[in-house]
């Protein structure tokens, strides 16, 4: 006779063999199953921070191999006030919905700045998201308007995923493939000549996808970001590494050096503005020092363009 009764590690099977009254206990073999762990942004935002922060730098002493980089759960627990078991079930997505008197502690034990401290608030669902995006992004026509009037100073509007919406003369002069490639992102890292021309091409690349990562936690469902994310990250390995690190940042960089093909090395300072009349947007102006090589650049590059200019194109 067999029958199953309960154990300590699962269900036993237990047969009673004839003519004893002692029966032959063998475990039931538990059934394949398949864990499934809630993954959310939360969870993927606090691993990869905790990640990047050194113990030395939260103040703990290392003694030995650690086997895990960065800091591990228990220590960033621990010196957030929090218990290890709720900390634990955010990572995990078990638990989705933390305060601010979590979050911030949080925040200070991971060595977040003010715009990586947003981001984590969004996500975290602390922060009212973007509605979500049901028509292609236009520039309004007096802002074109306006960035035509500029002559003398590279200007571009950057939509939601970094598109270049529209751009004035000296905007495509200064960014050739922008007319053939019109996305910040894509240039940077699907042309095959961005490393010549960003002579601080590493640096470029991550303040760009760490804009671009604290955009997708403003507007979580922006079908653009998400086309944008999964292509570079097909055919980039550096975009999927740097996207993976989860660094969010919306402060530009301050100064931009250029490699320009027909004009040279140049150094452009770098003014960025929301577009209140179209959240999400941003008009981006460059201008160089007067008086120095990179002026002259700039100058020269504008009278090229306009040489080069069709009839009538008043860009």
């Amino acid at each position: 006779m067999l029958f199953t009764l309960p154990g300590e590690r699962g269900l036993i099977q237990a047969a009673l063999l004839p003519g004893s009254g002692t029966p032959r206990v063998k475990p039931v073999p538990r059934p394949p199953t398949i864990e499934i762990m809630a993954v959310t942004a939360l969870g993927e935002y606090l691993r990869a921070r905790r990640a990047q922060v050194q113990p030395a730098d939260a103040g703990i002493a290392s003694y030995g191999v650690r086997r895990v980089a960065g800091l591990r759960r228990e220590e960033v627990a621990t010196l957030a006030g929090i218990s290890v078991d709720y900390y634990v079930r955010l990572e995990q997505g078990r638990e989705r919905g933390p305060s601010g008197q979590v979050l911030d502690p949080l925040a200070k034990v991971l060595r977040l700045d003010d715009d990586a401290r947003l981001h984590l608030h969004r996500i975290a669902g602390l922060t009212p998201a973007a509605a979500r995006p049901n028509a292609p992004e236009q520039v309004d026509p007096q802002l074109r308007q306006l960035i035509g009037m500029w002559p003398q100073n590279p200007a571009i509007v950057l939509g939601r995923a970094y598109d270049v919406l529209a751009a004035n003369r000296l905007g495509y002069a200064l960014f050739p493939g922008f007319e053939q490639r019109p996305n910040l992102l894509m240039q940077i890292f699907l042309d095959p000549g961005a490393e010549s021309f960003y002579p601080d091409w590493e640096q470029v690349a991550r303040y760009t996808v760490a804009g671009l990562r604290l955009l997708e936690g403003g507007t979580p469902h922006d079908q653009r970001i998400r086309e944008v994310v999964e292509e570079l990250s097909r055919h980039n390995p550096r975009f999927a590494e740097f996207w993976q690190q989860h660094e969010a940042r919306a402060q530009r960089m301050r100064s931009k050096r250029f490699h320009h093909p027909e004009v040279g090395d140049l150094t452009l300072q770098i003014n960025a503005f929301d577009v209140r009349s179209s959240p999400g947007q941003e008009l981006v102006v460059y201008h160089a020092e007067p008086g120095t090589r990179s002026a002259e650049a700039l100058a020269l590059l504008g009278k090229l363009a306009a040489a080069d200019a069709p009839a009538g194109d008043h860009r």
